[in-house]
């Protein structure tokens, strides 16, 4: 047999038992899930605030929940504590995850109100409501001064918010945002 009619005897023998296998029943586990269990875990936030959910907070009513809940871990103010400072004056000088700090190497705002939303705090992970999220993160920004401590933030105000290290970041996935 020559090579030519070996290659097509073996992608047609690796057809026929692979049709087999893909039209084969499937074992019937879990269940399919409906537009409102997926709703609940969906909830990634893109730089531009797509995503955002409605609510608001401001600086000081972050200042209350950030002592309540955070400054155990983060030290008072965001200073640090057992868990990395959130507010920190430092320019960027090296590729060391501890040099990255929000104000000198976070991209965009709206990540900042994604991480919180997400994992926080440590102990009780989503467990915020998304006003305290705002309030967290408007609390933060303002610390460090990269908004003024009266400003209100929301899904329209946040992704406004420019962030110093923005322009430094190559966009992965341009078509994304």
């Amino acid at each position: 047999m020559s090579t030519p009619k070996r290659i097509l005897f073996a992608a047609s023998l690796l057809l026929a038992t692979t049709a087999g296998v893909s039209l084969a029943e499937t074992p019937h586990l879990g269940k399919p899930l409906d537009e409102a269990a997926i709703a609940n875990w969906d909830i990634s936030i893109l730089p531009d605030g797509t995503g955002l959910p409605k609510g608001s907070g401001t600086s000081a009513q972050g200042a209350v929940i950030f002592a309540e809940k955070c400054s155990a871990c983060h030290g008072d103010n965001g200073k640090g504590g057992v868990a990395a400072a959130l507010v920190v004056e430092r320019k960027i000088s090296g590729i060391s995850a501890s040099q990255k700090t929000i104000k000198n190497f976070w991209p965009y705002a709206t990540t900042v109100f994604d991480f919180i939303r997400r994992a926080m705090p440590f102990t009780a992970p989503r467990s915020l409501s998304d006003d305290e999220v705002y309030a967290l993160t408007a609390y933060i920004l303002a610390e460090n001064k990269l908004i003024d401590a009266n400003d209100t933030m929301n899904a329209e105000t946040l992704p406004k918010v420019k962030m110093p290290n923005r322009d430094n970041f190559i966009i992965r996935f341009p078509d994304r945002i």
